[in-house]
């Protein structure tokens, strides 16, 4: 399997996993009572994670898919992962991790052009 079919393939999942936190976001606190900083970071964090689905699909077909893919990856992990975090735990602890995977995200975007 060469690194541009990976690559996609990650996205796809990375897409899903978008779309299901997305659906949990619209009709999962309506259960439960999260101030609006934690709805806004919710709905940041989703934003983020759908753009960069989409971006991994670019970077399939990039001259380094796995730098590019390994670069989005690891941004939406840290910048997305600890936005999630806090918006459905309340426990600000990852939130340091958000501008080194923003900053993994500009890198993977710089990537494509590689």
């Amino acid at each position: 399997m060469t690194a541009s079919v990976v690559v996609r393939r990650l996205a796809a999942l990375s897409g899903t996993s978008a779309v299901a936190a997305g659906a949990y976001g619209a009709h999962g606190f309506k259960n439960s009572d999260p101030d609006d900083y934690q709805r806004v970071l919710f709905e940041t964090a989703n934003k983020y994670h759908f753009y960069h689905s989409l971006a991994l699909l670019g970077a399939a077909h990039s001259g380094k898919p796995v730098v590019a893919g390994t670069l989005l990856i690891a941004g939406m992990g840290m910048f997305c992962g600890s936005l999630y975090h806090q918006a459905m735990t309340g426990d600000p602890g990852l939130r340091k991790m958000a501008p080194m995977g923003g900053m993994a995200m500009i890198a993977g975007w710089l990537a494509l052009i590689l």
